[in-house]
């Protein structure tokens, strides 16, 4: 018996719909990474891209527990002496909310070629509005306001 491996024309990719409204960023976002990559699926197989679309709304409204709001800290570094600029959760939520939604999947995602084309199926949006009405209600699974349990 041989190991059963998708075809790329075989893989039913559905769109779900994640509201964050009140949910924990990192319970929320592991959720969003098994459906990005596919491990709800049975046809699911750690080389191939198997996962789903995930569009999230209300990012601005995410919830965190204790103090990460002023002691978790986002750090990006230029290369020069000096050039390192640290930014608190409690600030990109203000300036940027999607980004740390963006931030904690992708974190959780294949640091490879395959990661990077699972992370291009997550849409996240400060908001409720988003342009994906028509991939959500075209015959498509939406997850009103569950992360996919």
């Amino acid at each position: 018996m041989k190991t059963y491996a998708p075809k790329a024309s075989e893989i039913e990719r559905k769109w779900h719909l994640i509201d964050a409204s009140g949910q924990t960023l990192g319970r929320m976002s592991s959720q969003i990474a098994r459906l990005l990559i596919g491990k709800h699926k049975a046809m699911f197989a750690n080389n191939t891209d198997t996962g789903d679309f995930v569009v999230v709304i209300n990012a601005e409204k995410v919830r965190v527990t204790g103090k990460k709001l002023t002691d978790k800290s986002y750090y990006r570094y230029s290369g020069y002496p000096g050039g390192i600029r640290s930014v608190t959760l409690g600030e990109m939520l203000q300036k940027h909310p999607e980004r740390v939604i963006e931030h904690a999947v992708k974190g959780m995602l294949p640091n490879s070629r395959l990661g990077r084309s699972m992370y291009k199926k997550l849409k996240v949006y400060a908001g409720d509005k988003h342009p994906h009405q028509a991939q959500l209600a075209g015959g498509k699974e939406s997850d009103k306001g569950s992360t996919g349990k």
